[in-house]
């Protein structure tokens, strides 16, 4: 299974980037082969719509869940369309949480935020 992080730099050691349309780029970790790459979002300094663009693009890459600390309506919306689940991460780094979703113990995101007026 492919999972997916906002990240800020392209690094396993990266901190989970706290916005999920506006993260530079994304860590794609595949559970089964245990292989790291990186993908950069292009969108994400577009003036609207950047999340609805990356959920767009993750689920095109196979990807089957998302863990984030927040995500808004409209990318959820994609997201849940293309049968993609968004998970809240827990305290610590990627691979902490990588683990964390392994051995299922992470929670579903619950809370969407609305688009803004950009």
């Amino acid at each position: 299974m492919k999972i997916a992080f906002p990240i800020s730099e392209k690094s396993i050691d990266a901190d989970i980037n706290d916005s999920f349309g506006r993260a530079p780029y994304f860590l794609i970790y595949d559970t089964v082969l245990k292989e790291t790459r990186f993908l950069d979002h292009r969108a994400a300094a577009d003036l609207g719509a950047s999340g609805l663009r990356a959920a767009q693009v993750l689920a095109d890459n196979g990807i089957r869940a998302i863990i984030t600390p927040q995500c808004g309506e409209n990318a959820e919306k994609v997201l849940r369309y293309a049968e993609v689940l968004v998970y809240k991460p827990i305290p610590g780094s990627i691979l902490q949480n990588i683990e964390a979703f392994t051995d299922d113990k992470l929670s579903l995101l619950d809370e969407f935020k609305p688009r803004k007026n950009d």
